[in-house]
């Protein structure tokens, strides 16, 4: 299942990481772990904020994808999963559309 994790840092212990010389490392290791298929930093609420899409093979994976950011950093992580365009033309919208309406 593809998701998209968003990893929002505190200032705090982002800071501290980046004045302790450990940021470099504690961001390969995590990155290494989860082997996003992409990976973009950018900032939101005023925080540090990572931006992965990543294949979760099987739901009990879910917390290894996690933990990584919520133990180094104390992040706030949120797991939403996303679809392409040819899982929206699977979904069979239309089916559903007449089921609910």
């Amino acid at each position: 299942m593809r998701i998209l994790l968003k990893v929002e840092f505190p200032n705090e212990s982002f800071n501290k990481a980046i004045k302790d010389g450990s940021i470099g490392e504690k961001i390969n290791r995590a990155l290494e772990s989860t082997k996003a298929d992409a990976v973009y930093f950018t900032e939101m609420h005023g925080r540090r904020t990572a931006i992965l899409i990543v294949d979760i093979p099987d739901p009990s994976k879910v917390p290894a994808f996690g933990e990584p950011w919520f133990l180094m950093f104390n992040a706030e992580v949120e797991f939403h999963t996303v679809l392409s365009p040819e899982d929206i033309v699977k979904a069979g919208l239309e089916a559903l559309g007449k089921k609910w309406a």
